[in-house]
C-alpha cells in the first residue's frame, strides 16, 4: 500500500514539490551562510519525493540547531507550514485523501522545525 501511495503522490505533485525544494536548496547553497538552510531544504525534498513509509521525529538539536530553527521560523517556516497544513486540511475532507493529509501534516512539521529533525 505504501508503494502505491508513493507512486500516486509522485505523479500528482510529489515530483514537482521535490524539485521545488531542491531548487530552494541550491539557491540557499549559493552563500556560505545559507549552506545549513540548503541542507534542510534537501532533507525536506527527499521526504517530499517519497513520504510514505517514512517518519519524522522532531527533537534533539543543540545551540546551533536552536539558532538555525529560530532563523528558519523568522525567514521561511510560517509560509511553508501554512501551505502544507492547508493542503492537509483539504485532503482530510474525504476518506480517500486522509493518507495524503497525513503526509502533508508530516511535511508541515518538518517545514516548521527542520533543524534537529530526523527522517526515519
Amino acid at each position: 500500500m505504501n508503494t502505491l501511495g508513493n507512486v500516486i503522490w509522485l505523479v500528482f505533485g510529489g515530483l514537482l514539490g521535490a524539485f521545488g525544494w531542491a531548487c530552494a536548496g541550491v539557491a540557499c547553497m549559493i552563500t556560505i551562510i545559507g549552506i545549513p538552510f540548503g541542507k534542510q531544504c534537501f532533507k525536506i525534498s527527499s521526504l517530499t519525493l517519497w513520504p510514505f513509509e517514512k517518519e519524522v521525529s522532531l527533537g534533539s538539536f543543540g545551540a546551533m540547531g536552536l539558532i538555525g530553527n529560530i532563523l528558519w521560523i523568522i525567514l521561511f517556516s510560517w509560509e511553508l507550514f501554512l501551505y502544507h497544513l492547508t493542503w492537509a486540511l483539504v485532503f482530510a475532507v474525504t476518506i480517500i485523501g486522509i493518507p495524503f493529509a497525513k503526509q502533508h501534516y508530516k511535511l508541515a512539521q518538518l517545514a516548521f522545525l527542520p533543524f534537529g529533525a530526523e527522517i526515519q
